[in-house]
């Protein structure tokens, strides 16, 4: 699929509107550690919202 690619890539790396992952990511900086995983950023669940509101079931396992 066209674009897969770097739909992936934006759903595996921390982005800047993940609160939760951008201070466990500045945590890590400070202290000199590992990064941690990226977890879903804002905008990923905002459009889950968006989509439910147009009655589409979504499941994420």
């Amino acid at each position: 699929a066209y674009g897969a690619a770097n739909i992936l890539q934006e759903l595996l790396t921390i982005k800047s509107d993940d609160i939760v992952g951008r201070a466990k990511a500045y945590e890590a900086i400070v202290k000199g550690e590992n990064p941690p995983k990226p977890t879903v950023p804002e905008s990923f669940n905002v459009l889950v919202h968006e989509l439910r509101g147009l009655t589409l079931d979504l499941k994420f396992e």
